[in-house]
């Protein structure tokens, strides 16, 4: 029952190039940002991205967008990172853009065991009718656009049928965890780690602070270690390693 791996680099070791990844986090808040960077350094490429955005140039899956390693990307907005625009664009990366709550509800329901849903977001609109840009050609025409998606009647309403997705590994961050893998995160950080984490078939934590089975309260774990196969141990360096990705001030 002891799932903890001494390293960040030996927890990744079997991610393989084309494999599918679903990655926890929001902007920069919550990201597995230690695992990344050791499936990084180990040169991984050609993955396969489920994550609601890619970081930003420097931080998070930006590391990975801009080495080259990033194949194809499902999330929710392309947000404040200018390379993962520039490769959408000129054709380098394929790219499935998903309504963020359809997003969550698709990890969720994979997590789950439910092969699809029926949702109203996206009715009457290109996601549901298809042609949306997937991948351009060099040029900036369409090379690889969306498909048409089924739609059905419930009580007068028309709804758009979502698959669910799961992949080959979910990389996710907590805030705490104990050897069994039950994950605690911290307030916003509870963002799509729990939805990443239920949605891959082998689940790699990196938590803040590693605890021993039942000092966590049940009533307070939002990750079952059932959901978990992996768990590594943050360095405090690498604990409080955490960016900010704008930042303001108080008038």
């Amino acid at each position: 029952m002891d799932k903890t791996s001494p390293t960040a680099a030996r927890a990744v070791a079997d991610i393989e190039d084309g494999a599918s990844l679903a990655v926890g986090g929001f902007g920069l808040c919550g990201i597995p940002s230690t695992l990344i960077s050791a499936l990084y350094r180990q040169g991984t490429g050609s993955l396969r991205v489920v994550s609601n955005n890619c970081g930003t140039d420097e931080h998070g899956l930006g590391i990975l967008l801009g080495a080259g390693r990033i194949a194809r990307v499902t999330g929710s907005y392309v947000g404040e990172n200018k390379e993962f625009a520039r490769q959408y664009l000129t054709g380098e990366i394929e790219v499935e853009l998903v309504p963020q709550g359809t997003l969550a509800e698709r990890l969720r329901a994979g997590g789950c065991g439910i092969p699809a849903f029926y949702t109203p977001a996206g009715v009457g609109t290109p996601l549901a009718d298809g042609g949306i840009p997937w991948r351009h050609h060099a040029d900036g025409s369409v090379a690889i656009a969306s498909p048409t998606k089924e739609t059905r009647t419930f009580h007068g309403r028309d709804y758009v049928l979502e698959e669910s997705i799961t992949c080959d590994f979910a990389l996710v961050r907590a805030a705490r965890g104990d050897r069994h893998g039950n994950l605690v995160f911290d307030k916003s950080a509870r963002n799509f780690n729990p939805l990443a984490a239920m949605a891959g078939r082998v689940t790699i934590a990196e938590v803040e602070e590693l605890v021993e089975p039942g000092v966590l309260n049940p009533d307070a774990i939002h990750v079952p270690g059932v959901f978990v196969q992996r768990v590594v141990a943050l360095t405090e360096r690498q604990a409080s390693d955490k960016h900010i990705e704008k930042r303001t001030v108080a008038a």
